[in-house]
Order: C-alpha cells, then sequence, then structure tokens
C-alpha cells in the first residue's frame, strides 16, 4: 500500500492522496501488451489525478466561500468583462460555455440572490443585459482573492521556475489538443 503524499511543509490539503503508480502501470501495460507505447501514461495520469485534487479542492473552498462553480464563473465572466460589468447573456453563454437554457438558469439563481440585475439590451429587441449588483461584484472579488489565494499556497511546492515550465509545457499541450472552445473553462 503507498503511503500518503505529505508536501514538504508537512500534511496538507490534499492529504490522503496515495503515491503516484504511473511508472508501475505503464510497466503492468508493457508487460501485459508488449509494443503498446506506454509513455503517455507517465504524463496524462499524473495530470488527470492532479486535475481531478484541484478541482475537488476548488469545489470543497467555494463551498466554504458560500458559492459553487457554476456562480463563480457567472459571476467572474461579469467582472473581467470591465466596467460596468454587463453581458447579454448570449454573450455569457458563449462566454461560459454553457447552453442558453444553463445560462438563463445561473442568471435567475444569481439575480434571486441579488448578484446581478437583469434588463433590457441595446443590441437587440429580445436581448437581454445582466449585470453585476454592488453585492455581486464585493462577491466575486471577496470569492476570488480567497481562492487565489488558496490556490497559490496549493502551489508553493513549486519554484518560479518550476510554475513557468509547467504552465509553458501544459499550454503548448492545450494548443495541440483537438478543442471545441475557444477560451476553454475553469477561468476564475
Amino acid at each position: 500500500m503507498s503511503e500518503p503524499v505529505v508536501g514538504p511543509t508537512g500534511p496538507g490539503p490534499l492529504d490522503g492522496v496515495a503515491a503516484l503508480p504511473s511508472a508501475r502501470i505503464a510497466e503492468a501495460w508493457e508487460r501485459e501488451l508488449p509494443g503498446v507505447p506506454t509513455s503517455s501514461i507517465g504524463v496524462i495520469t499524473p495530470l488527470w489525478r492532479v486535475a481531478k485534487l484541484l478541482a475537488d479542492e476548488r469545489r470543497r473552498t467555494l463551498a466554504r466561500l458560500g458559492v459553487d462553480t457554476a456562480a463563480l464563473d457567472l459571476l467572474s465572466t461579469l467582472r473581467r468583462a470591465g466596467d460596468p460589468w454587463t453581458l447579454t447573456t448570449r454573450e455569457l453563454a458563449a462566454r461560459c460555455l454553457v447552453t442558453a437554457g444553463a445560462i438563463s438558469q445561473r442568471v435567475a439563481r444569481a439575480e434571486a440572490a441579488g448578484l446581478v440585475a437583469r434588463s433590457s439590451s441595446s443590441t437587440g429587441p429580445r436581448a437581454v443585459a445582466v449585470t453585476l449588483t454592488d453585492a455581486g461584484h464585493a462577491t466575486v472579488e471577496r470569492v476570488v482573492r480567497e481562492l487565489l489565494e488558496h490556490e497559490e499556497r496549493l502551489l508553493d511546492v513549486l519554484s518560479d521556475a518550476d510554475r513557468a515550465r509547467v504552465a509553458d509545457a501544459l499550454e503548448t499541450l492545450l494548443a495541440s489538443l483537438p478543442r471545441a472552445d475557444a477560451e476553454g473553462p475553469g477561468g476564475v
């Protein structure tokens, strides 16, 4: 049985994660299916596991902060749009990579919570504009600040040079993969 992975400064939020057995998985496939390329296992398996751990950690952090991922996506998209922090529902759906129905539900929940306001848009007779309220603005700034500070601590194990190398390698890989979206999900 593998020992838990513990960071250099002691236990952390990702405690209890078994050491990644990627090399053992690759060795087993090399034994069982000789000739099948297995080098991708050493990259993709840890990436998949890290992505899952970070996604789970983000969900827990957002729950602690009182926001879910869908609400954060909506509020962050509006906040990043700049003053006056307004987009149409069509623009929001495109930027959030969700359907019009999904964005409508997100907006309705955020409006009920007082985080956004809907109004008619000047872009067309049926277009709806969504604007951050003062409460929405305060919420997204508080949540993003706390979330990014927390995620910064999760990366403390990496030096600035390591972070730059990982970011560059991931951008290279991402650019090579077939994608249906232009911006990609997961932004804050």
